[in-house]
């Protein structure tokens, strides 16, 4: 059984930054790409950020410059880095990862998710 959790999510001030964090454990025999995605209020869930296991990284438009994503293969761990935050970057932010269970089981995998909130 796999279990991935999200942490480090919050009310923060329009500029500030947050750092979300995302483990993934249980049965794990290998992660392949570990991604974040978001969902505000009244609107469909959407691509934040995805890293590799390379560590090559794609972030949406909107996020580019502000957001940073990256991960500890030791630590089945990936991380995202938010700064200028704006109010539009509200939502519950989603961790997704793709994990094999065996060498021959690949499941997607996601967290419960974290709830950001940019206010003054």
């Amino acid at each position: 059984q796999v279990h991935v959790a999200e942490s480090g999510g919050g009310l923060v001030q329009p500029g500030g930054s947050l750092r979300l964090y995302c483990v993934a454990s249980g049965s794990i025999f290998k992660i392949n790409d570990m991604g974040w995605y978001r969902q505000a209020p009244g609107k469909q869930r959407e691509l934040v950020a995805t890293i590799t296991s390379s560590s090559t990284t794609n972030y949406a438009n909107s996020v580019k410059g502000r957001f940073t994503t990256s991960r500890d293969n030791a630590k089945n761990t990936v991380y995202l880095q938010m700064n200028s935050l704006k109010p539009e970057d509200t939502a519950v932010y989603y961790c997704n990862a793709e994990i094999w269970t065996t060498a021959w089981e690949l499941n997607n995998y996601w967290g419960q998710g974290t709830q950001v909130t940019v206010s003054q």
